[in-house]
């Protein structure tokens, strides 16, 4: 069966080896000419950790990433509020990882390339509109370098293109803009000492706009050097304007010094951190509203085109791995492509958009926003609960991710799974 993944990021490149594994021939196409390896630091959970895993990139991940063993929350004055174990530490049969973003995006790609072919990511194609028959979808693409439109076609197509979607404005031609929080997020990274155990993320502040994180994406080249540290800065936009929209402005040191005078952490120096960032970038946080369908016949959405979110809980990345996999399950197990997109829809959209709007709430950072609200931690056993009724919620809970049957397609399936 022929796929075509609109998007070439960490969800289509994720999809496009799901896909070949069980047994699939996807093509990728992505507007960008070229895929550079950008971005900063973001996290990868256990329960896509073993999708990769699963998918034999466990090597080549540990090998650019680094395996946090804790999750430290701190209020302003940077004093522990509540800790939990990661990973393995905490149970997990996979680890958690942060990496830094560019680097699993190449790594991805060279994956990619070595196992599909050098040809099957083709860049600078910019997707325009799709047309189904009753056999197939054709998929209409404008060339960036010759200004020529060109047609493909094949049996199933994929929307893996972002919050910023052409597939789903498509799909969905009258859906309002993303919805934005109020909150930018001035996002960095820095050589910098390792902090704490230099294992550990870091989660201060309380509320949504009032808050630092900060962890490690790669270990000092030589012992007590620097490693290179993923930051982030939460600040609430004052004062109305219209919603914006993706990577803005390059933030100043000099801006950077004035936000970060008002936070006394004592294990970090953050005016240090600051003029050591090469670029700040201020990012706006934005999620979409919950759709009731992703999957329309033999088109479907994955990843961020499906689900963008805010950016608590460290979920959106690594729900997209796990939508790869489901959907490459239900395509090798159903006879009928759209039966088989109808099924990924049913099993993944409810959970992913049970997230998006508890990421709205916080996801498990209430547990800072409610010990600032007491001034102090939480009464016994009260962030435990926060914290597991966020993890059960998105099929991250130690007992979830060590005990489900995997979503690698056996290799003698012939008919669809009960």
């Amino acid at each position: 069966m022929r796929v075509i993944v609109v998007g070439g990021g960490i969800a289509g490149l994720s999809c496009a080896l799901a896909l070949h594994a069980a047994g699939f021939e996807p093509r990728v196409y992505e507007a960008a000419r070229t895929v550079e390896a950008v971005g900063v630091g973001i996290n990868l959970l256990p329960h896509a950790v073993r999708e990769l895993a699963e998918l034999g990139l466990a090597d080549e991940l540990d090998a650019i990433a680094l395996p946090p063993r804790r999750l430290s929350y701190r209020d302003r004055a940077g004093e522990p509020v509540w800790e939990e174990p990661l990973g393995l530490t905490a149970g997990y049969r996979w680890p958690q990882y942060s990496v830094h973003r560019g680097h699993l995006h190449m790594m991805l790609l060279a994956a990619v390339s070595r196992r599909l072919g050098t040809d099957v990511v083709r860049t600078g194609l910019r997707f325009q509109r799709f047309e189904q028959t009753k056999d197939g979808v054709h998929a209409h693409f404008l060339d960036r370098a010759s200004g020529e439109f060109t047609a493909e076609e094949a049996e199933v197509l994929i929307g893996a293109d972002g919050i910023d979607s052409a597939v789903r404005a498509q799909l969905y031609p009258v859906e309002a803009p993303p919805h934005w929080n109020g909150v930018h997020m001035w996002r960095a990274i820095a050589p910098y000492p390792h902090i704490l155990d230099g294992r550990s993320i870091v989660v201060a502040g309380h509320a949504c706009g009032e808050k630092f994180v900060a962890y490690p994406i790669e270990d000092p080249v030589t012992e007590g050097g620097d490693a290179l540290m993923n930051w982030v800065l939460e600040i609430r936009h004052r004062g109305p304007g219209p919603v914006p929209r993706g990577a803005g402005r390059l933030v100043t040191t000099a801006e950077a010094h004035t936000e970060l005078a008002s936070w006394n952490l004592p294990w970090i120096d953050l005016a240090m951190l600051a003029e050591r960032s090469p670029a700040i970038v201020e990012y706006p946080m934005l999620d979409r509203d919950p759709l009731p369908h992703w999957s329309f016949g033999r088109v479907t959405l994955l990843g961020d085109a499906a689900h963008p979110m805010f950016p608590m809980g460290m979920n959106g990345g690594s729900q997209s791995v796990v939508d790869s996999r489901v959907l490459a399950w239900c395509l090798a197990l159903e006879r009928d492509p759209v039966a088989a997109l109808r099924r990924y829809d049913g099993l993944r959209r409810p959970v992913v958009n049970a997230v998006v709007l508890a990421n709205r709430g916080l996801g498990p950072e209430e547990v800072i926003a409610r010990a600032a609200e007491l001034g102090g931690p939480l009464p016994t056993g009260g962030a435990e609960r926060i914290t597991h009724r966020y993890k059960e919620l998105s099929q991250g809970t130690v007992a979830q991710v060590n005990t489900h049957e995997s979503w690698t397609v056996p290799r003698d399936s012939t008919s669809p799974a009960d």
